[in-house]
């Protein structure tokens, strides 16, 4: 299977990345609703072991979208998928420095490993727009980190609002090629 076709496998089984930002954008919501509402570190607790479930709850949506939620054996960017995945957990050691630094950096340093980590789905998927979504949480983090107000959940928000919307951007891209011409 050549490259070109285990992207369009991909884009298909997961729906351009459609159920994994969407579960991973209410996951920042909770997050940030439970730093506002409860406390930060209740926050950061929902992010961090929320996002433990991200791989479960996308595969469980997917499959009631009706779409596999997985490829081939012979597509060899599955191990690219996991590999992927397992950036975030181990860069959140850089989160736990930054946060204990300054709490209110939190956010901002997860939404640049989330960010960071959205780079590979170019490949992954063969979609571009996982190069803006990285762009715009690594710049986002950063800015909000340096310039930002001191508001402990407003990355949350932003990340949250930015997952869901990339979410139906992807989903709508993975339909589209998906129709009949």
């Amino acid at each position: 299977m050549n490259i070109f076709d285990s992207q369009r496998e991909m884009r298909s089984a997961f729906l351009g990345g459609f159920a994994g930002q969407l579960v991973s954008g209410l996951i920042w919501l909770a997050a940030s609703a439970s730093s506002l509402w409860i406390s930060p570190r209740t926050g950061m607790a929902v992010l961090f072991f929320g996002s433990m479930f991200i791989f479960p709850l996308t595969q469980f949506s997917l499959r009631l979208l009706g779409r596999p939620g997985k490829v081939s054996a012979e597509n060899g960017l599955w191990a690219l998928g996991t590999q992927t995945a397992f950036t975030v957990p181990i860069n959140f050691l850089l989160v736990a420095a930054a946060t204990l630094y300054r709490e209110t950096w939190f956010f901002p340093a997860a939404m640049i490993v989330v960010g960071a980590h959205y780079l590979p789905f170019i490949t992954l998927y063969g979609m571009k727009m996982f190069g803006l979504l990285a762009g715009l949480l690594v710049l986002a983090g950063a800015g909000l980190a340096l310039y930002g107000p001191s508001i402990f959940s407003l990355g949350g928000w932003l990340t949250a609002a930015i997952l869901i919307v990339f979410a139906f951007v992807g989903r709508q891209l993975a339909l589209s090629e998906e129709k009949p011409k």
